[in-house]
């Protein structure tokens, strides 16, 4: 298993040798199992295995390598993310226009609503939503203030009511229409 001994000795990939060498001996004093208060046999060892390989030159330029590959296998990791079923997005996007035209309807003074709130009245996270919204404002159907909350546009009532979409098909999401 990769362990990340810039981490664990909580310095930048980029710090210099001597930057190593102080922070390494700061926190070895500080974990170090003879300290009474803060002793800690464990992190001690870990902490000693990342100096190991850190402070020297050629053990470092190695564990950089495997260092950049981790990374690499991470990002990788992170863009295919949960996966979500392409068919499910036009209905996602109806959600989120639903609930932003009905904001805009019942609260015409403040008619935002922020991811927070979508993600909490949609039940979905995060990540499931970012798509839609860059899509709906790309198209021109919401904007984003500059408060980063979503507000329907024009083109967005005009889209919703197009849709046909009677109240009562959303109605389980009207309980958290008032939020924000």
């Amino acid at each position: 298993m990769f362990v990340d001994y810039y981490e664990v000795l909580q310095i930048s990939p980029n710090a210099d040798q001597e930057t190593v060498r102080r922070v390494y001996r700061i926190q070895a004093q500080r974990f170090h199992p003879d300290n009474l208060e803060t002793g800690d046999a464990e992190k001690f060892r870990l902490l000693a295995d990342a100096y190991e390989i850190l402070g020297d030159p050629r053990s470092r330029s190695s564990y950089d390598e495997e260092y950049r590959k981790h990374l690499r296998a991470a990002q990788a990791a992170s863009l295919t993310g949960p996966p979500t079923d392409p068919r499910d997005e036009p209905q996602r996007r109806a959600q989120i226009l639903q609930l932003l035209y009905r904001r805009r309807q019942s609260h015409p003074d403040q008619p935002s609503l922020g991811l927070r709130d979508l993600q909490t009245l949609l039940g979905m996270p995060r990540e499931h939503l970012e798509f839609s919204l860059w899509y709906l404002k790309e198209t021109g159907y919401l904007t984003r203030s500059d408060s980063a909350r979503h507000i329907i546009t024009i083109k967005g009532v005009e889209f919703a009511e197009s849709m046909g979409q009677r109240a009562d098909d959303l109605s389980h999401l009207d309980a958290g229409a008032d939020v924000g």
